[in-house]
């Protein structure tokens, strides 16, 4: 084994060993904080009359299995969107498709009253790919073409768009805006283990597809005629990882709301490591992205109790200025 692959490995290694302290504190630390041998007999000697068992079991656990899940999939999202379009500034957030998902949840939650779990991803993935689509549509539309630059701010101004109909949306229906004014910030508060089960075949499916395209993200990342040189289909590639994006971020969306700067700072903090290779970032982004939601939902829960911040506040209050700090030292 080279230098390199056992410094990566090693490294996976850590990152599990991280996960797995995050994952402990996530679960012990809240309004009531669990001995860590309540917390461990909870899951092999479960007692319903034991009020600790029931907080672990009934609320925290799927709390932090989702946020494991969001974690992962806006980091590597953020991870694909910056190695296809070679935008360090790429993001789910930046570029509307968090906000275009969330408007169709909303849409779809206010007209249709019955409406069911097994919908949920499908109508917010629906909602992330038309905002791409739009998003890239005006960005080819100004004079110079698709670059960094007109993407972020199509995106900027797609998002602002989304927002205000969302604002006008929710003046008009103040029942709806009650029901999801925390989900809309970002928020892990009313996770549902039941929703997790209608996404998770979806976030397997795209977690997958990103390792396994990874190593054609890396030939996109050195340019069109690098990939094209390597056998690359460019125009089939493209959208496979587009669709691979807007899965993993219509999942995240269903599950937590749109949390923002998750996608757009991970992988720059990957990158730290491992480099530019995508075999590398990807799985890292994977186990990064879920221990740095582990550890902001659990500062949700922790910092002003017995209240509770919105996990999405919290992404973009740490999010927002480590991204100044990678854009003054790494972003060229």
């Amino acid at each position: 084994m080279t230098r390199s692959k056992w410094l990566g490995w090693s490294g996976i290694l850590a990152m599990l060993g991280l996960l797995l302290l995050a994952f402990i504190w996530h679960l012990s630390i809240g309004t009531k904080v669990v001995p860590i041998n309540e917390l461990i007999q909870s899951f092999y000697a479960y007692n319903q009359d034991n009020f600790n068992h029931l907080i672990i079991q009934e609320l925290r656990l799927p709390r932090a299995l989702i946020a494991v899940c969001v974690g992962a999939c806006l980091a590597v999202s953020g991870a694909l969107m910056q190695g296809v379009t070679r935008n360090p500034l790429a993001d789910p957030g930046l570029l509307g498709m968090l906000t275009g998902a969330a408007l169709a949840v909303v849409y779809w939650s206010t007209l249709v009253s019955d409406a069911s779990l097994v919908w949920l991803p499908l109508i917010a993935a629906l909602g992330a790919l038309i905002s791409a689509v739009i998003v890239w549509s005006i960005a080819s539309r100004v004079a110079g073409g698709i670059t960094p630059l007109s993407l972020i701010l199509s995106g900027s101004a797609f998002t602002a768009f989304t927002g205000a109909v969302l604002a006008i949306h929710h003046l008009l229906d103040q029942q709806t805006f009650e029901e999801m004014r925390t989900w809309l910030v970002g928020s892990l508060l009313a996770s549902d283990l039941s929703t997790l089960y209608w996404c998770l075949p979806w976030i397997i499916i795209g977690l997958v597809a990103a390792v396994i395209l990874a190593p054609s993200v890396t030939a996109l990342s050195m340019g069109e005629e690098v990939a094209t040189g390597l056998g690359i289909n460019i125009t089939r590639r493209k959208w496979q990882l587009l669709l691979c994006v807007v899965i993993l971020t219509s999942v995240s969306v269903a599950l937590a709301g749109p949390l923002g700067f998750i996608g757009l700072v991970i992988p720059h903090v990957v990158r730290f490591w491992v480099g530019a290779d995508y075999r590398w970032i990807i799985p890292y982004c994977i186990l990064l992205g879920a221990v740095y939601l582990l550890f902001v939902d659990t500062l949700a829960r922790w910092l002003i109790q017995p209240h509770e911040i919105a996990t999405g506040l919290i992404t973009i209050l740490i999010g927002a200025p480590l991204f100044i700090w990678l854009v003054k030292v790494r972003i060229r």
